[in-house]
């Protein structure tokens, strides 16, 4: 393999052990250059993961939901930046390499999810789908198990809002365009730039920058209330960018924004400089002092409160730009809620009509 351990089309530029795992092992130069023939490809590999609950839950203070349903554990998009990557140390596996390429799914989750919503003590809160990893990527195209998740909440008339950063979101155009009709639904699309070079360098197997705001546009089209999620701000790499992502987006049909600054927890720290030190060696310096800079000197500032928009003069700065920015285009003027009152558990076959019904 080549010196530095790269794989094309992928995010991560190495694949060390999991802190979980005893046995440990580096990279390190076997003598291969890129002059040489090149490795196979990184092969992904799909394995069920058979759950007992489709339902997760959180008390985190600053995440905007407190339910949500995650139908992959891994992700082929290979974003270096994404926090979910330590997640995948607990199955002991490596947040570099293995979470592009060792992908697991839960085929049941429809099924779990009917069980959960017909229990009687059941009552609804909108449940929000990918806030780990992206719902609509690409193992989605042929298991269909978020498309599955969708069917059950539109015949429950369940609220959901959904995050990804793929247009094969609007494959469920039909579901989501009935569950707009009656407030059950809202979608946000993660768009980091509109550079094609840096989106194909940062987000490898991810939809282009033109592919996610027709993703807007046509969500937009069928009713469905939709944000742009500018997310992560990258001091020094795409920060720049805010205002003319935020003004595509409106253009596009957005009508609500968001944004976080970069975290680096764990391993992804590691992932991440390797990655800067390759793909922008130029500035990898630069963004991360800025990066410090916006985490009070640190690489990463778990503070609740804090560790999504970071502190600071400069965090300070990214707050006042989007805030303006939103005004400019007309973000973030109507909240939307979702209709908690649709919710009911639809009658399974050879149940009994209530009289009412019969009528």
């Amino acid at each position: 393999m080549a010196g530095k351990g790269t794989v094309k089309g992928r995010g991560a530029r190495s694949n060390a052990t999991s802190r979980y795992v005893t046995d440990k092992h580096e990279a390190f130069d076997d003598g291969w250059t890129d002059d040489d023939a090149p490795v196979a490809q990184l092969a992904t590999t799909l394995r069920p993961e058979h759950a007992r609950k489709i339902i997760s839950t959180n008390d985190s203070p600053d995440i905007g939901f407190d339910r949500s349903i995650n139908p992959y554990k891994g992700c082929e998009h290979g974003c270096i930046y994404c926090y979910a990557r330590p997640n995948h140390a607990y199955l002991g596996l490596s947040p570099g390499q293995d979470f592009e390429s060792r992908i697991f799914f839960k085929p049941e989750a429809a099924r779990l999810l009917e069980v959960e919503f017909s229990r009687p003590r059941y009552r609804p809160k909108r449940i929000h789908i990918g806030g780990d990893t992206d719902p609509y990527q690409p193992a989605e195209k042929s298991l269909e198990i978020t498309r599955s998740v969708l069917e059950v909440m539109d015949r429950f008339s369940h609220p959901v809002s959904i995050i990804t950063k793929s247009n094969l979101i609007t494959r469920d155009l039909d579901i989501l365009g009935r569950m707009a009709e009656r407030r059950l639904v809202s979608a946000c699309i993660s768009i980091t730039t509109l550079d094609r070079k840096l989106a194909r360098d940062m987000e490898p197997r991810a939809a282009t920058p033109t592919r996610r705001l027709d993703a807007i546009r046509k969500l937009s089209a069928t009713g469905v209330p939709t944000m742009v999620g500018f997310a992560p701000v990258i001091p020094g790499l795409n920060d720049h960018e805010l205002e003319t992502v935020l003004e595509a987006a409106s253009e596009a049909g957005a009508t609500s924004a968001m944004f976080v600054t970069l975290r680096l927890p764990q391993e992804i720290k590691d992932l991440f400089r390797e990655w800067l030190a390759e793909a922008r060696p130029d500035r990898a310096q630069r963004v991360m002092s800025l990066v410090r800079q916006a985490r009070g000197g640190r690489d990463y500032d778990p503070e609740w409160g804090s560790r999504m928009k970071g502190t600071g003069p400069l965090a300070d700065l990214m707050a006042q730009r989007f805030a303006t920015a939103c005004r400019r285009y007309r973000l973030n003027i109507d909240r939307f809620e979702a209709d908690l009152g649709a919710f009911r558990v639809p009658p399974r076959p050879g149940d009994q009509l209530s009289l009412f019904d019969a009528a």
